[in-house]
């Protein structure tokens, strides 16, 4: 794997700064630039590991902390390997750090981390890729709308409730969607249902979207995350062959 360089940084927000991972391949050179939008456990070794090997593929990737209103990461103090026994726990305690990132202040963020990249030298000029895990998943769908006239191309693994019946659902943002599109779920996921995934899929080709959305056998929400039990290899790298597949084609690298 080509060497990488990361580096922690803090990026200015209209609430406050972002505590984030930034990681780019070790040439000092500008790359396309990618939003890496983490699941609900934070920013941590394993997250980081993933961000280092999407760098290694010829992108500058931006980690931030979306919980910053509650505190630095880490967030919660987290077991190396989390198993389904202490998930319940470590929600409870995620809790009150996720109902500070209400849907409005995801878009402020969103809109933040975007000139952030777009002022690095480390970037490329032109639109960034956007990809989450879980509930960023959502927060990459929200970003993709939110600021279509920066985002090429938006990929989401797992995610977590991205079309439901509540009014802030990010699949109503569909219509405003110009990036192309790529959704990996997870098989029988309570958080994100057959009849989400459906509700998502007829939003998606009602507006037009330019989208391909599959469903991983097998897999258990969460399977690209390697510190937890759901983990799965094989989903994971067909997830990563996607990603970078997505990206290859719609974030071709340019000059500063």
């Amino acid at each position: 794997m080509p060497h990488v360089s990361g580096s922690f940084l803090d990026v200015p927000t209209p609430d406050g700064a972002a505590d984030s991972y930034l990681v780019h391949p070790d040439d000092d050179a500008p790359h396309p630039a990618v939003l890496f939008y983490m699941d609900a456990f934070g920013p941590r070794p394993a997250l980081r590991a993933m961000a280092d090997r999407l760098a290694s593929a010829g992108y500058t990737v931006l980690v931030p902390n979306v919980f910053h209103r509650h505190g630095r990461a880490p967030v919660v103090d987290l077991p190396d390997f989390i198993d389904p026994a202490q998930r319940p726990e470590i929600f409870r305690q995620i809790r009150p750090a996720a109902a500070t990132l209400t849907p409005e202040a995801a878009v402020r963020d969103a809109g933040a981390y975007l000139e952030w990249l777009a002022d690095s030298p480390l970037t490329t000029r032109g639109l960034v890729g956007v990809t989450g895990y879980c509930m960023g998943a959502g927060l990459a769908l929200r970003t993709a709308g939110g600021y279509p006239d920066r985002v090429a191309a938006m990929a989401g693994f797992h995610g977590a409730r991205l079309a439901t019946d509540d009014e802030n659902s990010p699949h109503l943002l569909a219509d405003r969607v110009t990036a192309e599109l790529y959704f990996g779920h997870a098989d029988g996921d309570s958080t994100n249902t057959p009849e989400m995934i459906a509700r998502l899929e007829r939003a998606l080709t009602t507006a037009g979207v330019r989208h391909r959305a599959e469903v991983y056998p097998g897999a258990q929400h969460g399977f690209t995350q390697s510190d937890t039990a759901a983990y799965d290899h094989d989903a994971t790298e067909r997830h990563w062959a996607a990603l970078i597949d997505l990206f290859d084609r719609t974030l071709p690298a340019g000059a500063r």
